[in-house]
Protein backbone atom coordinates (compact mmCIF):
# COMPACT_ATOMS: atom_id res chain seq x y z
CA UNK A 1 0.00 0.00 0.00
CA UNK A 2 1.26 3.46 -0.83
CA UNK A 3 2.00 6.14 1.70
CA UNK A 4 -0.87 7.99 3.31
CA UNK A 5 -2.61 10.26 0.84
CA UNK A 6 -2.39 14.03 0.96
CA UNK A 7 -5.85 15.25 1.99
CA UNK A 8 -6.22 17.78 -0.83
CA UNK A 9 -9.20 19.46 0.84
CA UNK A 10 -6.97 20.36 3.78
CA UNK A 11 -3.72 20.88 1.90
CA UNK A 12 -5.15 23.46 -0.51
CA UNK A 13 -7.94 24.96 1.58
CA UNK A 14 -8.76 27.96 -0.68
CA UNK A 15 -9.64 25.66 -3.57
CA UNK A 16 -11.75 23.43 -1.33
CA UNK A 17 -13.52 26.45 0.15
CA UNK A 18 -14.34 27.55 -3.41
CA UNK A 19 -15.80 24.09 -4.06
CA UNK A 20 -17.94 24.46 -0.92
CA UNK A 21 -19.20 27.83 -2.22
CA UNK A 22 -20.14 26.14 -5.49
CA UNK A 23 -22.06 23.52 -3.50
CA UNK A 24 -23.89 26.26 -1.58
CA UNK A 25 -24.86 27.98 -4.85
CA UNK A 26 -26.11 24.65 -6.23
CA UNK A 27 -28.14 24.03 -3.08
CA UNK A 28 -29.77 27.43 -3.60
CA UNK A 29 -30.40 26.67 -7.28
CA UNK A 30 -32.12 23.40 -6.42
CA UNK A 31 -34.32 25.17 -3.86
CA UNK A 32 -35.10 27.95 -6.34
CA UNK A 33 -36.07 25.32 -8.92
CA UNK A 34 -38.43 23.76 -6.38
CA UNK A 35 -36.57 20.45 -6.13
CA UNK A 36 -37.03 18.50 -2.92
CA UNK A 37 -33.89 17.96 -0.86
CA UNK A 38 -34.70 14.24 -0.76
CA UNK A 39 -34.40 14.10 -4.57
CA UNK A 40 -31.08 15.95 -4.49
CA UNK A 41 -29.73 13.47 -1.93
CA UNK A 42 -30.96 10.58 -4.10
CA UNK A 43 -28.84 11.99 -6.95
CA UNK A 44 -25.87 12.45 -4.61
CA UNK A 45 -26.13 8.81 -3.52
CA UNK A 46 -26.44 7.48 -7.08
CA UNK A 47 -23.48 9.49 -8.37
CA UNK A 48 -21.41 8.33 -5.39
CA UNK A 49 -22.42 4.70 -6.07
CA UNK A 50 -21.30 5.04 -9.67
CA UNK A 51 -17.96 6.53 -8.64
CA UNK A 52 -17.40 4.08 -5.78
CA UNK A 53 -16.90 6.81 -3.18
CA UNK A 54 -17.44 5.19 0.21
CA UNK A 55 -17.01 8.43 2.13
CA UNK A 56 -19.65 10.32 0.12
CA UNK A 57 -22.00 7.33 0.23
CA UNK A 58 -21.71 7.28 4.01
CA UNK A 59 -22.53 11.00 4.23
CA UNK A 60 -25.31 11.14 1.64
CA UNK A 61 -27.14 7.93 2.54
CA UNK A 62 -27.51 9.34 6.06
CA UNK A 63 -28.63 12.69 4.61
CA UNK A 64 -31.15 10.96 2.31
CA UNK A 65 -32.61 9.00 5.22
CA UNK A 66 -32.85 12.20 7.26
CA UNK A 67 -34.75 13.79 4.35
CA UNK A 68 -37.29 10.95 4.34
CA UNK A 69 -35.82 8.56 1.77
CA UNK A 70 -36.64 4.90 2.42
CA UNK A 71 -34.17 2.11 2.99
CA UNK A 72 -35.94 0.05 0.31
CA UNK A 73 -35.37 2.67 -2.39
CA UNK A 74 -31.77 3.20 -1.30
CA UNK A 75 -31.19 -0.56 -1.36
CA UNK A 76 -32.34 -0.86 -4.99
CA UNK A 77 -31.04 2.49 -6.24
CA UNK A 78 -28.19 0.85 -8.15
CA UNK A 79 -30.84 -1.05 -10.16
CA UNK A 80 -33.48 1.73 -10.29
CA UNK A 81 -34.34 0.98 -13.92
CA UNK A 82 -35.48 -2.52 -12.87
CA UNK A 83 -38.09 -1.25 -10.39
CA UNK A 84 -41.27 0.80 -10.35
CA UNK A 85 -40.23 2.59 -7.17
CA UNK A 86 -39.03 5.84 -8.74
CA UNK A 87 -41.15 8.55 -10.34
CA UNK A 88 -40.42 9.79 -13.83
CA UNK A 89 -39.04 13.01 -12.34
CA UNK A 90 -36.67 10.98 -10.15
CA UNK A 91 -35.63 8.80 -13.09
CA UNK A 92 -34.95 11.92 -15.14
CA UNK A 93 -32.93 13.46 -12.29
CA UNK A 94 -30.61 10.53 -11.66
CA UNK A 95 -28.21 12.17 -14.13
CA UNK A 96 -26.17 9.08 -14.96
CA UNK A 97 -25.12 10.45 -18.35
CA UNK A 98 -23.37 13.33 -16.60
CA UNK A 99 -21.33 10.93 -14.48
CA UNK A 100 -20.52 8.30 -17.12
CA UNK A 101 -20.35 10.55 -20.21
CA UNK A 102 -21.54 7.80 -22.59
CA UNK A 103 -21.52 8.14 -26.36
CA UNK A 104 -23.52 11.05 -27.74
CA UNK A 105 -26.47 8.85 -28.79
CA UNK A 106 -27.02 7.63 -25.20
CA UNK A 107 -26.47 11.14 -23.85
CA UNK A 108 -29.08 12.48 -26.25
CA UNK A 109 -31.57 9.77 -25.25
CA UNK A 110 -31.10 10.44 -21.53
CA UNK A 111 -31.20 14.22 -22.07
CA UNK A 112 -34.41 13.99 -24.10
CA UNK A 113 -36.00 11.86 -21.35
CA UNK A 114 -34.99 14.38 -18.69
CA UNK A 115 -35.96 17.39 -20.82
CA UNK A 116 -39.50 16.04 -21.23
CA UNK A 117 -39.92 15.64 -17.46
CA UNK A 118 -37.99 18.48 -15.86
CA UNK A 119 -38.24 22.23 -16.25
CA UNK A 120 -35.20 24.09 -17.54
CA UNK A 121 -34.44 25.27 -13.99
CA UNK A 122 -34.78 21.72 -12.60
CA UNK A 123 -32.66 20.22 -15.38
CA UNK A 124 -29.91 22.79 -14.91
CA UNK A 125 -29.93 22.44 -11.12
CA UNK A 126 -29.80 18.63 -11.26
CA UNK A 127 -26.95 18.75 -13.78
CA UNK A 128 -25.01 20.97 -11.36
CA UNK A 129 -25.77 18.58 -8.47
CA UNK A 130 -24.22 15.72 -10.45
CA UNK A 131 -21.21 17.82 -11.54
CA UNK A 132 -20.52 18.91 -7.96
CA UNK A 133 -21.02 15.42 -6.53
CA UNK A 134 -18.56 14.05 -9.06
CA UNK A 135 -16.04 16.68 -7.92
CA UNK A 136 -16.57 15.88 -4.22
CA UNK A 137 -16.29 12.14 -4.97
CA UNK A 138 -12.92 12.73 -6.59
CA UNK A 139 -11.72 14.88 -3.68
CA UNK A 140 -12.63 12.12 -1.22
CA UNK A 141 -11.29 9.27 -3.36
CA UNK A 142 -7.96 11.00 -4.07
CA UNK A 143 -7.61 11.96 -0.39
CA UNK A 144 -8.84 8.54 0.81
CA UNK A 145 -11.21 10.07 3.32
CA UNK A 146 -11.96 7.33 5.84
CA UNK A 147 -15.41 6.02 6.69
CA UNK A 148 -15.60 5.59 10.43
CA UNK A 149 -18.16 3.68 12.50
CA UNK A 150 -20.72 5.89 14.22
CA UNK A 151 -19.88 7.09 17.70
CA UNK A 152 -21.93 5.29 20.34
Amino acid sequence: MSEARVPIDKQTRPVYRAQIEVAKAIRQATADAGLERRLVELVNVRVSQMNGCAYCLDVHVRDALREGETTQRLAVLRAWRETDLFTEQEQAALAESITTLPDSHLQDRDYDFARARLTEDELSAIAWVAVAMNAFNRISIVSRHPVRPPQQ
